[in-house]
């Protein structure tokens, strides 16, 4: 239970932050092809690897904000998946999906990542608190380089789950580092 209170925790500071952003920006990320997300993606967990090992950073923000952009993201990505990449013509209107219409698919995919995760959670018992944020680090660079590799096949997979369930491995593993990283962060 402990574990679903602080999931919705995260994403609900990570709504907050995808319906200001929507607000500024509009949908204009719904002209990504999906290996633009994964691509988008890769950079940022690269990003926090980079900061891991190094143990500094010269950009402002650190690794909290690029977890929750990989929530985001790999929201922002499912949300792709579900309702297509618009065409050419969607260069003209951008901004093509509500803001209510928006955080409400934002909203479905949260649910369905949060009922992933009290599944896994409960098979697994939380193995995961026992894990370094930089092993969960690690994890979702590993389910990148699938899904990458998965684009690079056309989107076929012979035996993996697909693209899907790594862009909801990735939001999971993300919201673990993040408990992580807060709990470290209380108790250096």
């Amino acid at each position: 239970m402990k574990t679903l209170l602080e999931y919705d925790a995260i994403l609900a500071e990570c709504r907050d932050l995808f319906e200001a952003k929507t607000r500024d920006y509009g949908t204009s990320w719904r002209i990504n092809r999906l290996p633009s997300f994964t691509d988008q993606l890769y950079i940022k967990a690269c990003r926090i690897r980079n900061i891991e090992f190094s143990g500094t950073h010269k950009v402002e923000e650190g690794v909290r904000p690029e977890f929750i952009g990989l929530i985001n993201y790999s929201i922002m990505t499912l949300i792709q998946v579900d309702l297509g990449v618009p065409s050419e013509d969607f260069l003209d209107s951008p901004s093509n999906l509500a803001l209510q219409d928006t955080l409400h698919q934002f909203d479905l995919q949260v649910a369905a990542n949060r009922s992933l995760l009290a599944n896994k959670n409960h098979d697994y018992g939380e193995a995961w608190r026992e894990m370094r944020p930089s092993s969960l680090t690690d994890m979702i660079l590993v389910k990148l380089l699938r899904i990458k590799q998965i684009e690079d096949n056309g989107g076929q997979a012979m035996v993996s789950e697909g693209v899907e369930g790594g862009y909801r491995d990735i939001i999971n593993y993300a919201v673990f580092a993040l408990i992580r990283h807060d709990e470290q962060s209380k108790n250096p």
